[in-house]
């Protein structure tokens, strides 16, 4: 049986070392107003595995920012960041072989609208460090 990524965990590290003027996480809180711009990064209860060694996670991605200008500027470079700069990289626990887009980034309606939500889901092939 594959051995599982900790995906979530993984991106997290990797984007807040990526994004540093960003938060970046996993679950929102109540001081999200001043924790602007912040990346939500979330695994969708979806995707498959070889069997092996090869995992195919699914992840959501969520940009919050301040104005619609900022989070559609920030998706687009965590756009490039998932489907280039991430694609055949390691880290000391994961390698990530192929990242494609399954939906691209497109705002999103959000109930607070003192900030703006622009997301996307990603597919990312990856397997732990042997």
């Amino acid at each position: 049986m594959t051995a599982l990524v900790d995906i979530e965990l993984e991106l997290i590290g990797r984007g807040t070392a990526r994004f540093p003027a960003a938060v970046v996480r996993d679950e929102l809180d109540n001081r999200l107003l001043e924790e602007l711009p912040t990346i939500q990064i979330q695994q969708v209860s979806a995707g498959s595995e070889d069997g092996l060694r090869l995992a195919r996670m699914l992840v959501d991605i969520d940009v919050y920012a301040a104005t619609r200008a900022d989070a559609i500027g920030l998706a687009g470079e965590v756009h490039a960041w998932v489907t280039r700069e991430l694609r055949g990289s390691a880290s000391a626990t994961a390698v990530i072989g192929r990242t494609a887009a399954l939906a691209l980034p497109a705002t999103r309606p959000y109930e607070n609208t003192a900030l703006r939500r622009v997301g996307a889901t990603y597919e990312i092939y990856c397997h732990p460090v042997a």
